[in-house]
């Protein structure tokens, strides 16, 4: 992986802990709507955890490919983009 690992497990970590504290608040019956605002906020931190790995893998991965001409490395490459880009919707 060529993302910053500092900044994605950062992330992913801060996700994880307000994921800990959504089941916390589910078993203490907590209000709805603040179960709610913290799942999304947990969601929004593991989107921008996928942005910074996607940016990476730009960068790097599909970037190399494009430089080495190699047809099939490129289509690889546009092809893994666009599965990506299909899953977020």
């Amino acid at each position: 992986m060529m993302a910053d690992k500092t900044a994605v497990t950062r992330l992913v970590k801060t996700a994880r802990g307000q994921l800990d504290g959504v089941l916390r608040m589910i078993e203490e019956d907590r209000y709805c709507m603040d179960i709610s605002a913290q799942l999304r906020a947990a969601s929004a931190m593991l989107a921008k955890a996928d942005r910074e790995i996607l940016r990476a893998h730009i960068e790097h991965c599909v970037r190399d490919a494009f430089l080495s001409q190699d047809e099939a490395a490129i289509r690889q490459k546009v092809d893994e983009l666009v599965s990506a880009m299909e899953k977020m919707q």
